[in-house]
């Protein structure tokens, strides 16, 4: 039985290597690229929970950050989750549900 030639093949597996994704610009491990530690922050939508930054995570209720509340970015971590400190903690959130505040100078 004769082989496909090597070129078809390639073509092939390279359509099929990268499903789209809708809304997806960059790799779903990516933080947004102006998110840096130290950066203010709100967010866009209320979270169904609020998960601590605690070495032993807990869940809390999301209405402990109002959305209106600036808080500043205390580090990057892995699948683009982001540690921020608001005024009643630290927690764990989505980096797409995070937004620059109004008015605030974009650097860089």
């Amino acid at each position: 039985m004769p082989s496909p030639e090597p070129g078809a093949q390639v073509e092939s597996n390279q359509g099929s290597a990268q499903p789209a994704s809708p809304g997806s610009n960059a790799s779903p491990e990516a933080s947004p690229a102006w998110l840096t530690p130290g950066c203010a922050v709100q967010l866009l939508q209320r979270p169904s929970y609020l998960k601590t930054a605690d070495p032993m995570p807990m869940l809390r209720p999301a209405d402990l950050v109002n959305l209106a509340e600036v808080g500043e970015v205390v580090a990057l971590r892995p699948l683009g989750t982001v540690a921020v400190r608001f005024r009643r903690g630290t927690f764990l959130i989505d980096g797409a549900l995070l937004r620059r505040p109004p008015g605030e100078a974009t650097a860089g």
